[in-house]
């Protein structure tokens, strides 16, 4: 029987290869699926992103810091929920 860490087992699972990965190629790849979904609205409506961003223009930097707060406290929840 072939052991549960043998490299042919790692390479059929994908569940396991994701949690082989050191931590500088699993934060690569979340930099890396970061830029992909940054760069999907640009691909995808060009016009409406330029709408957006217009909108933030206008926005307080109040509203502005209160939206950034929440998505790092956010981000900071899915990271340790996905981690634990």
């Amino acid at each position: 029987m072939e052991r549960l860490a043998g490299r042919r087992i790692i390479s059929r699972c994908p569940v396991l290869a994701f949690a082989a990965m050191n931590k500088w190629s699993l934060f690569f790849a979340a930099l890396g699926l970061a830029m992909v979904l940054e760069g999907v609205p640009y691909l995808i409506s060009p016009a409406a992103v330029r709408r957006y961003l217009e909108m933030i223009q206008r926005t307080g930097d109040a509203a502005l810091r209160g939206m950034g707060f929440a998505l790092i406290v956010l981000g900071l929840w899915v990271t340790y929920v996905a981690t634990r």
